[in-house]
């Protein structure tokens, strides 16, 4: 199914600015995580299009692109313009039949086969070589395909359409970096007269997560944590990307205190994953809690202390 129009994904004018367009993004991707909506399928699906629509428009160069119709809400080329690095050769200045634009996977001495295949034969007007018809490698087609935070993390498979009657099953690697760009060998245009297919290239875009953030092979997660859990420590469940794992607080932690777990960060090839740094926020129960204050007030003039000690100008 055709992606939707991202502007209508988020809720958002076609004329919204970046801000308008991120905060749309966070309060909907705090709606509809599939972490806060465990086994709602619906929620996941609408939290991937949310995901996808955000990639788009938060990007300058993609969001005008699609703005000017070159790439679908995917991200995908049209197709009108997915075999664009073509045109060049057909559309040369007034009173020049072609023109000559480099293109990727074309050797200078393919410029034979190029004229052949526009019916000039050879740049001096003779028949292909050989006198048969040319062999010519299919172009490499270009995609983006954009994919969850955990998904990179953990891998996956996912279908990306590649025209509308066509779609791939891609293997998302288990870490994949956003950017990274996947080969799948024989899966561009098709070659001239036999020739090889091209290549498929997917850049892929990693939805940003509305807790975990992502800093080489390490991710980081800022966890809040009850008044006693800071004051008294004790054990307390972490979300991980591969799950939720029990950690022990220390007695007596403030907010910013960083604690690791080992190897819960993001998969490394060849190598141990990285960890996960969780850095704790003390939060304070919501509305008035009348006991806590009476408590402070007692407690507060027999334990003074100053956390602002040394900030004076």
């Amino acid at each position: 199914m055709a992606a939707r129009d991202p502007y209508e994904v988020l809720g958002v004018k076609k004329e919204a600015t970046e801000d308008e367009i991120r905060t749309a993004y966070r309060k909907l991707a705090k709606k509809h995580h599939p972490d806060l909506n465990p086994g709602n399928k619906e929620a996941e699906a609408r939290f991937k299009e949310i995901a996808v629509a955000y990639d788009l428009l938060s990007d300058k160069d993609k969001r005008a692109r699609f703005d000017r119709g070159e790439i679908d809400a995917s991200g995908a080329e049209r197709p009108e313009h997915a075999y664009s690095r073509y045109r060049g050769f057909a559309e040369g200045a007034p009173g020049e039949r072609y023109e000559f634009h480099s293109a990727e996977g074309m050797a200078p001495e393919d410029l034979d086969d190029l004229f052949a295949f526009f019916g000039r034969g050879q740049r001096g007007g003779g028949p292909g070589r050989g006198g048969g018809p040319v062999r010519m490698r299919g172009a490499d087609l270009h995609f983006a395909l954009t994919v969850d935070f955990l998904t990179a993390i953990n891998g996956a498979k996912q279908r990306l359409q590649l025209a509308p009657e066509r779609s791939l099953e891609v293997t998302i690697p288990a870490g994949v970096r956003d950017g990274q760009i996947l080969r799948l060998k024989g899966q561009g245009g098709a070659g001239l007269n036999e020739g090889p297919p091209g290549d498929a290239l997917i850049e892929i875009h990693v939805a940003p997560h509305p807790f975990f953030r992502r800093e080489g092979d390490d991710i980081h997660l800022e966890l809040p944590v009850t008044l006693a859990e800071a004051v008294l420590g004790g054990k307390v469940t972490v979300p991980t990307p591969s799950g939720p794992v029990s950690m022990t607080i220390p007695a007596n932690s403030n907010t910013g205190r960083v604690l690791r777990l080992r190897g819960k960060g993001a998969p490394r090839p060849g190598g141990d994953p990285g960890d996960e740094y969780v850095t704790l926020r003390v939060t304070l129960p919501e509305g008035d809690d009348a006991a806590l204050a009476a408590f402070l007030r007692d407690w507060a003039p027999k334990h003074p202390y100053d956390p602002r000690r040394g900030m004076a100008s």
